[in-house]
């Protein structure tokens, strides 16, 4: 599962990324300074991964961690190839969900692709590329769907009449991750699809340091603009981000947060929202060797959960012990968990809570 940082030509996505993942992506200011996309693997930030270990004192600690893919900026006309057009559309419709940097501050010394900062303009322009590529896709749908149709096939109608609300909906520059469909067609139509404008977005607002911890009057536009589009926010300086990142110890990072009114860096705070936009959650295994935090799907039954260890596990699974972390974390050990009756035994239906700490029995 992976996220893509999309946005205009510098408006901050490759500070943004080399921020959340450590690797240098090239950043500077001029337009189209990222070409071939960067793809990090970012940690997770979990606070309850240092409390288990506090109880456990493993070997080692890891964490879970999300795919970040930063792609290249796209400008208007970019659905007929405009600039890196065709490029970046394909790049994009490879993630399973977008961060969208929209550049909410002033400043007369970093170029504006368009020459002056509006970010609902700038979302526009992007959103009317994306909506344009979905439009094409739509419509050569629609018309190998058409033929089974008139044949009299009754699924492909129903199929031609969820592609004919999309097509009406993406012509009035209107996102299908807004629109209101049941989860049977999302799953049976819309989801082969595979539509930009369908993705889960988050909406980044890269704002000034003065504005870093309130937001400002450009954030609070582009706030009421995605009401109604099923998708969140989130402000951060970016820059801000960026001099956190290059200092060396924990301690020296907590004084520059408290200088600036912060509790933790703002990009921790993106990094759990992509985790979550990524509809995705997390479980724990604890021992001596190693304490580790495993992503799975929300939803995932004990033994897919399993699967994601070994496929030997999922395939043989018996049943699992589960201990929510809470009670691990109050009681201090599992042995006093055990003794307190908290220790559950779940079989094959079990769906899996956030934060479920596991010990799986297996037979292969």
């Amino acid at each position: 599962m992976k996220a893509g940082i999309v946005g205009l030509p510098n408006v901050g996505k490759s500070t943004l990324f080399n921020c959340l993942s450590n690797a240098k992506a090239q950043s500077a200011n001029f337009p189209f300074c990222t070409i071939e996309p960067n793809i990090g693997i970012v940690n997770v930030p979990d606070q309850r991964l240092s409390q288990l270990s506090n109880i456990v004192n493993p070997q080692r600690i890891i964490p879970a961690t999300v795919e970040i893919v930063d792609i290249a900026g796209l400008v208007k006309g970019a659905s007929k190839g405009e600039g890196l057009g065709n490029q970046f559309l394909g790049n994009i419709r490879e993630t399973d969900a977008i961060l969208h940097v929209l550049r909410c501050f002033d400043d007369d010394n970093i170029v504006h692709v368009d020459g002056s900062v509006d970010p609902l303009r700038d979302k526009e322009t992007i959103d009317i590329e994306l909506q344009l590529k979905d439009l094409e896709a739509v419509q050569k749908k629609i018309e190998k769907v058409s033929r089974s149709a008139r044949t009299g096939n009754k699924e492909a109608q129903k199929e031609l009449e969820v592609l004919f609300r999309i097509k009406e909906a993406l012509e009035k520059s209107i996102n299908v991750r807004g629109l209101d469909f049941s989860e049977e067609e999302r799953i049976e139509f819309i989801k082969p699809l595979q539509l930009i404008t369908d993705k889960p977005v988050l909406y980044v607002c890269n704002v000034s340091e003065a504005d870093a911890v309130n937001g400002n009057s450009y954030v609070e536009k582009i706030r009421g603009s995605i009401s109604d589009e099923n998708a969140e926010i989130l402000f951060l300086a970016i820059s801000i981000e960026a001099d956190i990142n290059e200092l060396d110890s924990f301690e020296e990072r907590e004084m520059f947060l408290n200088d600036i009114g912060l509790k933790e860096p703002g990009s921790s705070k993106l990094i759990r929202s992509t985790y979550s936009l990524l509809n995705l959650q997390t479980y724990f295994t604890a021992g001596e060797k190693e304490v580790r935090a495993w992503t799975i799907p929300v939803g995932a039954s004990a033994p897919q959960a399993a699967g994601v260890i070994h496929t030997d596990f999922e395939k043989g699974f018996i049943r699992a012990e589960v201990i929510s972390i809470e009670d691990l974390v109050n009681f201090g050990s599992e042995l006093k968990v055990k003794e307190a009756g908290k220790i559950r035994v779940e079989g094959k239906d079990y769906v899996l809570q956030d934060g479920d700490v596991l010990h799986f029995r297996f037979n292969v």
